[in-house]
């Protein structure tokens, strides 16, 4: 993941998935609001802006786009719109998961938060079917969400060592989980943003999670850990 840019530390737009994605669906993704750079601070300038909604900023969108929300957008111009989410939100069997995955052409929702091998090899089939449309792929991924779980660890996925309001939490062992899931997942992506080399790509996380700071636990709330989230981007060709 590295390799896309430096690591910006960045406060996302919401506490809780729900709340950041359909934010970052309408452009405002994660940022410093210090700085003046554009996808960096999506204050001063955005990587996707919505035509209709917020400011223009005082720097230049990377994409222009109008329509309900990004995805929208991008699918009015011609590309592909392929997604796939991990954490219940984006359950397609739930009423509320409509407004975060309607407007793909394509979704998928594996069913559970530790199986982005299978969201991969998902969205591999659909992008080796020969096309000339250009795409916009949209991956949420759950190993780095509590129970911090992924394929294979040395660990149940029914322990879980960040859960609120619980006096058996541990914040040593939800950062070495949380780690060890983040580290599995930079091998696993490396096809995927080899695939994307030469393309606008985002990375970062919706929300983090407090680990006993001011006696709070996961997120949801509006605390400093919580909106605090890494954030890497590339921008390519428009």
């Amino acid at each position: 993941m590295k390799a896309v840019s430096i690591l910006y530390r960045a406060m996302a737009p919401g506490n809780f998935t729900y709340s950041s994605h359909m934010a970052m669906f309408m452009g405002f993704t994660p940022g410093d609001a210090a700085c003046r750079e554009v996808g960096v601070n999506p204050k001063y300038g955005k990587i996707f802006r919505m035509s209709q909604g917020g400011i223009a900023g005082q720097g230049k969108e990377h994409f222009l786009l109008s329509g309900r929300n990004i995805i929208d957008g991008f699918g009015r111009i011609g590309y592909r719109t392929l997604g796939t989410g991990a954490v219940g939100w984006f359950n397609p069997d739930t009423e509320t998961a409509e407004n975060l995955i309607g407007d793909f052409q394509e979704f998928y929702y594996p069913g559970n938060t530790w199986s982005l091998q299978q969201q991969l090899a998902w969205l591999q089939e659909r992008l080796d079917v020969k096309n000339e449309a250009p795409v916009f792929v949209f991956l949420n991924i759950g190993e780095t969400h509590v129970p911090y779980y992924f394929d294979g660890a040395p660990w149940s996925f029914e322990h879980n060592p960040c859960v609120p309001f619980c006096d058996n939490n541990d914040a040593h062992e939800s950062r070495r989980r949380q780690v060890l899931a983040l580290e599995w997942i930079d091998e696993k992506l490396a096809p995927l943003l080899k695939t994307f080399s030469r393309s606008t790509v985002l990375l970062c996380a919706d929300h983090g999670d407090c680990w006993g700071e001011d006696g709070l636990w996961e997120h949801g709330i509006s605390h400093e850990k919580v909106l605090e989230v890494p954030l890497l981007f590339r921008l390519g060709k428009t």
